[in-house]
């Protein structure tokens, strides 16, 4: 191992770590053994990661780019989590067969959906390369000291990727302070084989989401198929399912509190180093502008897919993503204010700058830099967050950002045919998908309120021509909110994006004059435009500023702390976390057990409700209360419980593992207590909450009738 990690893994966060704190890298886990064995852990450190045999981090895979799934069968069958697998499910569903709805099992392999699109990723390995990436990083200007950096980056992966054998990322850590070369091998034939429905996996909805207690069935189940070899194939009907390194047994011995728990997955970011100032912007700049944004279009959605089911079906998959970020940052805020963050992240700043002044001048007029570089950017602030969640919130306006490459290429008569038919196709393809989960109504609706929203809530200074010179010319008025439904209605008439045979003949013969007669094409052009010229040269200033600075901050909090150890914060790369089994208390007077059972979920029951209706023969099955060895001690089926365990988005789906490496649940949310967790990890209250594998098992087999999935793992 090289010195310069060893130095790095010496270290310890001064926020004060804790055991059940941090999202460790799988192959320096050796460092924190002593206490993970101190906590019940019976596994040895080359069990959880080894490059050269099989370990717990060949069963773990990232599922579709943005969750983790874990292997639980020699034959490549996986388990994730329902909402990760919402989007496929909802792909392969049509009305008069409605996965999402009604649910799925597939009782032979034969009878698995493919899901297009879906792919499932295996880490084959890592490799320190930060002494490298150090090296390269040379050069008189920093142009080129970006092209010997990026030089060096792409011969690493190059080499790491064997021909296309894998693929190779070379990844920052701790701000760029270390980078690890990951190599990974991709799977791209995956098929649906079981599902709850929808009542069951999403159970409680936006009400229950981040809350706890919890009582939802949030799993769902996909094979890995591969070639004759055991390869990542296209899809096809001669692939065989694939053979793992490692799968996980099943455990259904339960969990009590204070057993050992440990997770492993690919949470997706934090941000724990964060600065008061950055605490500061998103309590009271970004984070409420997100959720602004987001509590209308849901608001619109929502009218729509509870009057119709094929529009429900259509949009479900949307409204999902943006509905769970959406209650995120009204928590995220709602903690940090409560948990006094600011105030806190304050202290430690003023804590750094005396010691600083005192031992390394190094770091001197660091936070006065950093002080300097967030008043210059407030005023624009909002730019890049209206940009993408306004203006692109709007299906139509997004797809119509996209011809932006095309107009260029039009516009300039040195451009080849070559160049323009490849841009044509690309718009294809974007209209292709685009289109595959818009409903016009709705999108109209969006539409007008999005234009709206952002002309009330961005200075005119800042706004794009388009109001003045088009909008407000053409459909102007004292009621804002008749001058952009006017506006909207004419632009939805009158866009040839929306017409198959109008975009086919415009894609047959491409010109600048129906662009420029487009009104959707030119709303889009006019919001690009301003953005691109004018606002995101100083966001992508502001992001290398701060980026800089933040490299250089936890670097001095390094020496600063030395003799600790440090975690760097989760960026969509394999970590574990670990931790135990326990209840919480929230406010005074009330206490939180570590486990729900069936009969809360059943209490919770509102008959034909969106979000708490049950199937009926879910109910008939409940009132047999026949729940064999899946029920504890006590007689009672378990639902979900909770653990003490560091996860962030990215880690739904990911295994919950017992001190044997054996499955005890899926990790599938966290509490509304501790959502200032990405950026400020709060022991009292922080909590993941886990679909105990019981109540899974017991879903499948008496359930879904699925005694043959259940016949395929290894049960303890």
């Amino acid at each position: 191992m090289k010195k310069i990690l060893l130095s790095f893994i010496a270290t310890m966060t001064f926020f004060g770590l804790k055991a059940d704190e941090g999202m460790w890298i799988p192959m320096l886990i050796g460092k924190n053994y002593e206490e993970m064995q101190r906590l019940g852990l019976k596994l040895t450190a080359d069990d959880l990661y080894n490059a050269n045999h099989s370990s717990l981090k060949d069963a773990i895979v990232q599922f579709g780019g943005g969750c983790t799934a874990e292997m639980i069968s020699a034959s490549g069958l996986l388990i994730t989590n329902h909402h990760c697998g919402y989007g496929s499910i909802a792909d392969v569903s049509t009305v008069e067969h409605n996965y999402l709805e009604n649910g799925f099992w597939a009782k032979r392999m034969d009878e698995e959906i493919p899901a297009p699109g879906l792919t499932v990723k295996f880490l084959v390995r890592m490799e320190d390369v930060t002494n490298d990436m150090n090296k390269a990083n040379v050069g008189t200007t920093e142009d080129k000291k970006k092209k010997s950096f990026d030089k060096m980056k792409d011969a690493l992966e190059k080499k790491a990727a064997e021909n296309g054998k894998y693929t190779a990322v070379v990844t920052p850590y701790f701000n760029g302070n270390q980078y690890i070369l990951l190599v990974y091998q991709i799977y791209t034939d995956v098929r649906l084989v079981g599902t709850p429905p929808k009542a069951l996996g999403k159970y409680g909805g936006d009400t229950d989401n981040w809350m706890w207690p919890r009582h939802t069935a949030d799993f769902s189940m996909f094979r890995v198929y591969a070639d004759a070899n055991n390869n990542p194939a296209a899809f096809s009907k001669t692939n065989v399912p694939y053979k793992p390194k490692k799968f996980l047994p099943v455990s259904i011995g339960g969990v009590k509190e204070a057993d050992y728990t440990m997770i492993m997955g690919y949470p997706g970011r934090t941000n724990r180093y964060e600065t008061s100032y950055g605490v500061d912007l998103s309590i009271n700049e970004l984070n409420p502008s997100i959720v602004k944004i987001r509590d209308m279009r849901l608001t619109i959605m929502r009218g729509y897919m509870r009057k119709d089911a094929g529009v429900n079906l259509k949009l479900a998959s949307t409204y999902a993503k943006i509905a769970n970020y959406w209650k995120y940052f009204i928590g995220q805020t709602e903690q940090l204010k409560r948990l006094n963050v600011i105030d806190e992240k304050q202290q430690q700043e003023t804590n750094f700058t005396d010691w600083a002044k005192a031992n390394n001048s190094d770091y001197n007029g660091l936070m006065s830099r950093f002080s300097k570089l967030y008043v210059d950017y407030k005023p624009y602030a909002k730019q890049s967050i209206y940009f993408t969640e306004c203006f692109k919130g709007s299906a139509l306006a997004a797809l119509a950002s996209k011809t932006d490459t095309l107009y260029q290429l039009l516009s300039d008569k040195k451009s080849t045919p070559i160049a323009i038919s490849n841009a044509v196709q690309a718009l294809k393809k974007a209209r292709k998908e685009t289109m595959k989960e818009f409903v016009a109504a709705p999108e109209q609706e969006i539409f007008a309120r999005t234009a709206e929203m952002y002309y009330k809530d961005i200075p005119q200074s800042q706004q794009p021509d388009i109001f003045q010179k088009f909008i407000f010319k053409q459909f102007g008025s004292n009621d804002w909110t008749k001058t952009f439904n006017d506006f909207a209605n004419y632009t939805f008439l009158n866009t040839f994006l929306l017409d198959d045979v109008k975009f086919e003949n415009f894609c047959s013969n491409p010109s600048l004059d129906k662009m420029n007669a487009d009104p959707a094409i030119q709303y889009a052009l006019s919001f690009t435009k301003n953005y691109n010229d004018n606002y995101k040269p100083i966001v992508d200033a502001f992001n290398k500023n701060k980026g800089e600075l933040a490299k250089t901050y936890i670097k001095g909090l390094m020496e600063m702390n030395k003799g600790k150890m440090f975690y760097p914060d989760a960026n969509s790369t394999m970590r574990i976390s670990y931790g135990t089994v326990g209840g919480y208390r929230p406010q005074d007077a009330v206490n939180y057990d570590y486990y729900t059972t069936i009969d809360g979920l059943l209490a919770k029951y509102k008959p034909n409700d969106y979000e708490f209706g049950l199937p009926d023969d879910f109910l008939t099955l409940c009132k047999n209360k026949d729940y064999g060895r899946y029920a504890n001690e006590k007689g009672e089926l378990v639902t979900c419980f909770l653990t003490n365990n560091d996860i962030t988005g990215g880690n739904s789906g990911s295994p919950v593992i017992n001190a044997n490496g054996s499955l005890l649940g899926l990790a599938f949310d966290g509490n509304w207590e501790a959502m200032s967790g990405d950026i400020a990890f709060d022991k009292k209250y922080k909590k993941t909450i886990v679909v105990d594998i019981r109540f899974v098992m017991w879903l499948i087999d008496k359930y879904g009738g699925a005694q043959n999935l259940i016949n395929e793992m290894v049960v303890q």
